[in-house]
């Protein structure tokens, strides 16, 4: 697709600032240390943190990424990405739900092509400091959306729609069957307790436990002219929501091994010997120790570096609005496909690997340590990793790009 295609003016343009990184990541500290003092007992009772919502709205990160001209902050991406790794530290479910917040509010930029209308979207957001959500996985049966009159009447069931139970708006998608946008997919807003939407609370998984990831039933909901954001066009820019989910994925699997080091870090240091064949009077003072911790720590510093290489270059790529070509695209993704797959992979062994220098006592379920292996490897499944190792294995040899899909 050529840069001559339909233009869409981006609101977020050139990168943060040290003092806008600082400062976000200041908040997003204090925030953390309120939310880790009752993750463990959320997870364990699988409960939907709304009051750490409240939490979030308070301290101004819900409006972190709408446009200063519309009454938010006017962050940038690699800022709003920085956060929720940040989060994840202590709680990926809390991580999630955010960054799946900022990602849905920004669709009223991504499908909509009217300005006034993304105008008013953004500003009523600001003045009510809503949570976004959607209910859009592709995997999930799809939904109906009929004419009725100069409305559309919405049936089906969607799963796995993370937040929606706890959210102000849910964003959701299908295609249309006559009326105005006929044989059209559609995007729309729908208020999260709108008549005819029905949250069901099935959520029942090895991790990520208190991420409100039940489903959503909707039964004749009405969908008017004033939801709908707009068509998928298919444009190159619109289709960049797919990338930045994944590299929101990334973000967090960093946080998550990041919180696992540091969980373990104060275990180990609280641990008062060592193992009777080591010469060390400490497991700290131990070099199988440090070998383990060293190579983890590497690993995930590997991690760190890439990812906030990428989150600078989402800003500098989103901020290209409708001159995003084909090409702009595919390679934004290619490089966060490979970043998913080092996320993946080292979240993984950091979460599980850490027990062999915390020992036997730091299984105990009141500690909590085994919070963060849960998680990543709850939603290291999300989409097959295998295939992302392909899909840069295939760049790489042939330079051929994955389909553009909400996977890919």
């Amino acid at each position: 697709m050529s840069r001559e295609s339909t233009f869409i003016r981006s609101p977020w343009s050139g990168y943060a600032s040290a003092d806008e990184l600082a400062h976000w990541s200041g908040i997003a500290d204090e925030v953390a240390r309120v939310v880790a003092r009752d993750a463990l007992a959320r997870d364990h009772a699988s409960a939907h943190p709304t009051a750490i919502l409240d939490l979030l709205r308070e301290s101004g990160l819900t409006n972190l990424m709408v446009p200063a001209e519309f009454g938010g902050s006017g962050g940038h991406w690699e800022t709003a990405f920085t956060v929720t790794r940040i989060l994840a530290r202590v709680d990926a479910s809390v991580a999630q739900i955010l960054g799946y917040h900022w990602l849905n509010q920004a669709c009223v930029t991504f499908y909509g092509p009217d300005e006034a209308r993304q105008a008013q979207w953004y500003r009523r957001s600001a003045e009510n400091n809503w949570m976004w959500s959607d209910s859009f996985n592709p995997v999930s049966p799809d939904l109906s959306l009929v004419a009725h009159g100069d409305n559309y009447l919405l049936n089906g069931f969607k799963r796995f729609a993370t937040g929606a139970a706890i959210a102000d708006i849910i964003i959701a998608g299908g295609v249309a069957e006559g009326g105005a946008y006929d044989g059209q997919l559609i995007v729309f807003t729908l208020d999260g307790d709108r008549e005819g939407i029905e949250h069901i609370d099935d959520w029942d998984h090895l991790g990520y436990r208190s991420s409100a990831s039940g489903s959503v039933k909707y039964t004749n909901v009405i969908v008017s002219p004033e939801d709908i954001i707009g068509a998928d066009q298919e444009e190159p820019f619109s289709a960049v929501v797919t990338p930045g989910v994944q590299l929101l994925f990334g973000n967090v699997y960093l946080g998550i091994a990041e919180g696992a080091l540091a969980q373990a870090k104060e275990l180990t240091l609280a641990r008062p010997n060592a193992w009777f064949l080591s010469s060390a009077q400490t497991y700290a003072q131990d070099p199988i120790t440090h070998r383990v911790f060293g190579d983890l720590v590497a690993k995930t510093s590997a991690v760190e570096a890439l990812a906030e290489k990428l989150n600078r270059y989402f800003d500098e790529v989103v901020s290209l609005g409708g001159h995003i070509t084909l090409e702009d695209r595919s390679q934004l993704e290619i490089k966060v496909a490979a970043l998913k797959v080092i996320s993946t992979d080292v979240a993984l062994e950091v979460a599980s690997k850490v027990y062999e220098v915390t020992g036997a006592s730091s299984t105990r379920s009141s500690i909590g340590l085994d919070l963060h292996w849960r998680n990543i490897r709850t939603h290291s499944l999300h989409d097959p990793v295998e295939y992302k190792r392909i899909e840069v294995g295939n760049y790489f040899l042939n330079g051929e790009y994955a389909p553009i899909s909400l996977y890919t």
